[in-house]
């Protein structure tokens, strides 16, 4: 079915063209380039026919069909030798150049003969004699196809390298790349390396470079100890070549990368995200080369033991790791055979055979802000989070066991969960015998304890409504073994839990929580008065359990009136804990009250109550309270605004809570607050850190919610920090999880992972890719009738990057839905920032033919700070209506306009007002506006000498207000209008 309308003119089919070299290579593009040339020929005039059989033969070249651009390069040569006069000095320029794409075409295809390939160099060497052009390009492809083959390249390279370039000759980084792989060859990676430099360091590129060359780079540079610029190409080298098919053996080597680097889980991840090339890859010789790299990572991941491992391969069936490489083996070994045999050599096989049998170049190489294992790749659950040490031995004898799990439970003892975990399993076997103990108790008590232990649990991920069930079961079990004190804790717990469960359809959620909780507490009072025979563990757990809801209420609502009820209940858990050595419960109690002070507002009374429960638990236990308890301190000390001292408590905390299983500390909470206190410091690399760390802990629980939020939050920390790449990495790492992709995830917060990536790629001049996705994101979040204001955010980005692309159509339409979105939620200043940009990129870009459209932007923006004046919306950065009359000084500039774009710089001038010697913000901007109206007057209207009163007048001014920096750029015009006088 076509893809696109069938142009009826050469007009449209011209357009056509244009819009399919917007899109990205692959089979859309192709299919939509070969109907263009079956449109092309109903026209008289050949000339639109060479165009779209240029964009074909373009379309399989880097799509990766190699079959196909000699035969469209035939009938573009038979065009020429027809009707020479149709190719203009750049189609035949083009003509020629692509003879080099047939070379590479005939090379990658192993049923050519060697001597079909030798004939069309020949072609090619012809023809440029004919034509007058150099053969240097000549020579360069036939030192490639002695490198292919496999023969000696020494006189090969020196005939190609020692002759001066020409028009035709490949770019400066195609080049370079050959000469460094000749030296690579050579066994000289510091040789290799160093004529690499131009491409690796971005000075020289083209459409296959620098990625080509970092592929290649990658080995040579571990192997000179460059790990950390290895690291740096690989994230960014990889990004320039996934999912390509034109590529895939540079795909290939990144996957080769990560298995020597003892990154097999990102190779693994990488693989699945390229699992396409595997069909997609119509190049015998691409697909050589990217199944090798999938092998050698096979390979590796076999060697370790994890050949179960699914893995992402052909499509149509599931595979496993060793399955997969068996597969690939097959296939790759009969590719390079295929080539051995019409090469005459086993240049294909030996080069295969080295890659495969390389040693790992390092142990281990951190190459994202996520670092996986495979462990993190098998099908299973989620695994709790490794513990920190060990947990106490549970006893092997099963009454002994069931007595440990009871009395490390009253206690609160953290090695409780570890004896709970061994009775789950042993209790759900087929073959389990209950001891018939009076000491151990009935079978439905044991149940019993399980399900409290899971609800628990349960309540710990804020699984609320599950929690409150299994509690509920329990207490009913209980009662079944005659146990009420067991039956009422369960009960309490349950409303406890109950209470935590967002009010469905409730007008107030704040009003509706407060009330449920004050209804939990007065059932779980009343629960303890009738409850016969409680002992003083169970009744210490009732009063803590009536005391934490009164401190959740005041946590809710925040009110005075909800203060003193909880000291009262924290005052009677302390006084009954003292009284019977509940040890616990009396630092419970302590730390409630500490808790309640900060709640009130009272910080510093807050930290003095705190720092009597850490002695307290120093001095007398139970250890594993002291984490927690450092954590809280530290929050305070954050609160107080002392992270010095936060950055302590907290480290010491995190240091403490190593000695304990990971789920008996919120080690989540502990590396999200030392983030804050690390940023309050002023160190972001270690605050970055602690936020990784932090959203590890969390998946491994199971809290994936939390996770995404602290990865999103490091995804923009690492933004800020300018690192880019590691930046995209980590965020496509996250957008690749399965519950992403299948939609599983927040949608918002899914959004804001790819709102941050569509930033970094904007950030990393991925304008292309930057702009195809605050597209997708803008169309999206039209949607959000909840949140508008996020939408007009969105959509005044996404015009702005599609005007500097130069799509100021689609540029308007996106500022329009800005324009409409801020009406319900105003976004004043980003807003304006938007359309003010909008201005400068059309005027800047089409000049004077665009000044009408600009100044519509800056009328818009204009209604926008009125919109803001009425609503005295003070902006966080410089005024509005100062900000809008500079634009229009600009615009009118770059239109041509200089008498208007004068007057509106000194209508800036005036509102900004001279700065005083504080202001160094608004000096810079100030100075800025009088050099653009210096310039303007003095060079575009020819009136040097009140220029240069104005430039002198502005120097003295800042120079007397301290802020010489800024008289430079003035200083600097001053001096070129007096040189032009």
């Amino acid at each position: 079915m076509p893809t696109a309308p069938h142009p009826q003119s050469t007009d449209e089919l011209y357009q056509a063209l244009k819009e399919n070299d917007r899109r990205p290579y692959g089979r859309t593009r192709t299919v939509t380039a070969e109907e263009l040339v079956d449109a092309a020929e109903q026209f008289a005039d050949p000339v639109p026919l060479v165009h779209a059989l240029l964009e074909l033969q373009e379309a399989y070249t880097y799509g990766s069909e190699p079959r196909k651009s000699p035969v469209v390069f035939a009938r573009l040569l038979t065009l020429f030798d027809e009707q020479p006069d149709v190719f203009d000095e750049r189609l035949r320029h083009m003509l020629f150049w692509r003879f080099k794409w047939v070379a590479h075409a005939l090379r990658q295809l192993p049923e050519i003969p060697l001597a079909s390939l030798r004939q069309w160099l020949t072609e090619m060497r012809d023809r440029y004699e004919k034509a007058d052009l150099g053969l240097q390009p000549y020579y360069g492809q036939a030192y490639v196809l002695a490198a292919h083959v496999g023969e000696d390249t020494t006189l090969a390279y020196e005939l190609w390298a020692s002759r001066t370039r020409t028009r035709l000759s490949d770019c400066e980084a195609c080049e370079i790349c050959e000469r460094a792989l000749y030296h690579l060859a050579a066994g000289d990676d510091e040789r290799a390396l160093s004529t690499w430099e131009p491409v690796l360091a971005g000075k020289e590129s083209c459409q296959e470079e620098p990625a080509r060359s970092v592929s290649h780079a990658l080995l040579p540079l571990l192997r000179t100890g460059r790990a950390d610029r290895a690291r740096e190409l690989h994230l960014a080298g990889y990004r320039s070549c996934r999912r390509n098919p034109s590529m895939s053996q540079e795909v290939g080597r990144h996957l080769e990368f990560c298995a020597l680097t003892g990154n097999e889980a990102r190779g693994l991840e990488l693989l699945a995200e390229n699992r396409s090339l595997f069909d997609e890859v119509d190049s015998p010789l691409d697909l050589l080369g990217f199944l090798t790299g999938v092998e050698v990572l096979l390979q590796r991941v076999e060697f370790l033991g994890r050949g179960e491992l699914p893995v992402a391969g052909y499509a149509g069936r599931t595979w496993t790791v060793a399955g997969l490489r068996a597969e690939v083996r097959g296939r790759a070994d009969d590719l390079a055979a295929r080539f051995d045999a019409r090469n005459g050599t086993t240049a294909h096989t030996d080069r295969r055979r080295a890659r495969l049998d390389r040693a790992p170049l390092l142990d281990a190489l951190e190459l994202t802000l996520r670092p996986r294992s495979l462990d993190d790749v098998a099908p299973v659950a989620l695994a709790a989070a490794p513990a920190a040490r060990t947990a106490a031995a549970v006893p092997e004898s099963l009454p002994e066991l069931i007595a440990r799990a009871r009395a490390l439970d009253e206690q609160g003892h953290p090695d409780a969960q570890a004896c709970w975990a061994r009775l789950r399993t042993l209790v759900v076997t087929r073959d389990y015998t209950h001891p018939d103990d009076p000491a151990v108790g009935p079978l439905v008590q044991l149940r019993a304890d399980l399900l409290a232990d899971e609800a628990g649990r349960a309540g710990e991920k804020d699984e609320f409504a599950v929690a409150a069930d299994l509690y509920e079961e329990a207490a009913g079990l209980y009662e079944d073994a005659a146990l009420p004190g067991h039956a009422a804790l369960a009960r309490a717990s349950a409303l406890l839990a109950s209470a935590e469960i967002p009010a469905q359809g409730a007008a107030d959620a704040t009003e509706a929580k407060t009330a449920a909780l004050t209804a939990a507490h007065a059932s779980i009072v009343r629960l303890q008065e009738k409850t016969p025979g409680l002992v003083p563990y169970q009744e210490a757990r009732l009063l803590r359990l009536r005391a934490t809801a009164l401190g959740m209420r005041l946590q809710t609502t925040g009110s005075e009136e909800h203060v003193a009820p909880v000291f009262a209940e924290a005052d009677l858990l302390h006084a009954f804990a003292t009284r019977h050595d509940v040890a616990g419960q009396i630092s419970g109690a302590l730390l409630l009250r500490a808790s309640t002070y900060a709640l009130s507002g009272d910080l510093p009374t807050a930290v003095t109550e705190i720092d009597a429960v850490v002695d307290r638990l120093q001095a007398h236990g139970p250890a594993w309270h002291l984490p927690r308890t450092l954590g809280l301190r530290g929050r305070l000390h954050l609160g107080l605004r002392d992270a010095q001292t936060a950055y302590g408590d907290l480290t010491e905390g995190l240091r403490l809570a190593a000695d304990w299983p990971a789920d008996a500390v919120d080690t989540s909470r502990l590396h999200g607050d030392l983030a804050e206190a690390c940023m309050h410091l002023g160190r972001p690399d270690e605050a970055l850190r602690h936020l990784t760390r932090s959203a590890e802990v969390d998946l491994r629980r199971g809290s994936r919610t939390d996770a995404f939020c602290s990865y999103s939050n490091a995804a923009q920390l690492t933004l800020d920090l300018g690192r880019v790449e590691d930046c995209i990495a980590l965020l496509d790492s996250l957008l690749a999880e399965p519950d992403v992709a299948a939609g599983e995830l927040d949608d918002r917060i899914v959004a804001q992972l790819r709102l941050t990536r569509a930033r970094a790629l904007h950030a990393g001049e991925d304008l292309k890719a930057a702009t195809a996705e605050f597209v997708a994101l803008a169309a999206e979040s039209a949607g959000w009738d909840d949140d508008p204001g996020s939408h007009a955010m969105i959509a005044a980005e996404t015009a702005v990057l599609l005007g500097e692309s130069g799509e100021f159509g689609r540029a308007r339409e996106a500022a329009d839905q800005a324009i409409a979105a801020h009406a319900r939620a105003p976004r004043y200043e980003q807003l304006s920032n938007c359309l003010r940009e909008l201005a400068r990129l059309q005027a800047q870009q089409q000049g004077a033919d665009g000044l009408a459209d600009a100044r519509a932007f800056l009328a818009d923006a204009g209604r926008i700070a009125d919109e803001a004046r009425a609503a005295e919306y003070e902006p966080h950065d410089r005024s509005l209506e100062s900000a809008l009359a500079y634009e229009h000084g600009r615009v009118n500039a770059y239109a041509g306009e200089y008498e208007d774009a004068l007057a509106a710089l000194e209508k800036a001038l005036a509102l900004l007002g001279e700065p005083g010697p504080e202001e160094d913000d608004r000096a810079g901007e100030w100075a800025e506006c009088v050099r653009l109206a210096g310039a303007v007057e003095g060079i575009y209207l020819e009136r040097p000498d009140p220029a240069l009163t104005r430039l002198d007048a502005a120097v003295s001014r800042l120079t007397a207000s301290g802020h010489t920096e800024e008289t430079e750029s003035l200083i600097a015009l001053a001096a070129r209008l007096r040189d032009e006088e």
